[in-house]
């Protein structure tokens, strides 16, 4: 998508784009809350303005639109001035599959696995944590993370839904909970199995990643226009240790 975004936005505007988002994703993961900011000159997007949702319609691939265009405050920073990610993972345990007009955004898991089983194991999971466990560690990054929400439903067609939120994520971690929540939902794991991961300080192996397809980011959530700065400066800093009763400082909030 940021490839596509940044050739359209260079054909419209005949100059070299650089697009910024507010979390990158795998690929085969949806995206319809994605935020992305690129920096023009005034007179450029006076000029623009305009005709610009249209333009790139014209140019776009059929995969890809753009929704809403303005400019941004002072200060605002599309990564790291987010409050929260919000995503959404489909699940279909039916043992006939999916429908087939969704396809492309929901697991056809295919066995069926008992909600409240998933919901208890879920809260566990949720406050501040280093998900090390069920994370693709970056060098220079870290895996401490804030998870706001994770709960469970089932839709009018009988698929399970997790909405997830968190300050950030970080690599294949909402695939990876949703593996392990499986998991418990099928019964092949105890509730508890998911929080006791918590403890440890490398990706565990056992826990199975959930098809990438089946995500989708659905919001980024952001302060009002005067804390955008400040938000985007204590966001940078680095999760560490500062007692030994497990209490954290802030949190970089890197995808």
């Amino acid at each position: 998508m940021q490839r596509a975004l940044e050739q359209a936005l260079s054909t419209v505007l005949r100059t070299e784009v650089t697009v910024r988002v507010a979390g990158r994703t795998d690929a085969g993961v949806h995206a319809v809350g994605q935020v992305a900011t690129t920096d023009v000159a005034a007179e450029t997007w006076a000029e623009a303005e305009a005709t610009l949702l249209r333009r790139l319609t014209g140019v776009l691939p059929d995969d890809v639109r753009v929704s809403a265009v303005g400019v941004m405050p002072a200060g605002f920073d599309v990564r790291f001035s987010a409050l929260s990610r919000t995503y959404r993972y489909r699940v279909a345990d039916a043992a006939w599959g999916v429908d087939p007009l969704r396809r492309a955004d929901t697991w056809a898991y295919g066995h069926p696995v008992d909600l409240d089983r998933m919901q208890a194991a879920s809260v566990g999971l949720l406050g501040e944590h280093d998900f090390a466990a069920y994370c693709r560690r970056r060098p220079g990054g870290t895996t401490l993370r804030r998870l706001l929400r994770l709960d469970w439903r089932r839709d009018d067609a009988d698929v399970l839904v997790a909405t997830v939120e968190a300050d950030a994520f970080c690599h294949r971690m909402v695939r990876s909970l949703v593996g392990a929540l499986v998991a418990v939902g099928a019964g092949r794991r105890p509730v508890g199995w998911p929080a006791e991961l918590l403890g440890s300080a490398v990706r565990v192996s056992a826990v199975p990643v959930a098809p990438a397809h089946g995500l989708t980011l659905v919001a980024v959530r952001y302060p009002p226009a005067g804390e955008l700065a400040v938000r985007a400066v204590t966001t940078r800093a680095v999760r560490v240790p500062v007692d030994s009763s497990g209490g954290f400082s802030v949190s970089e909030t890197g995808e």
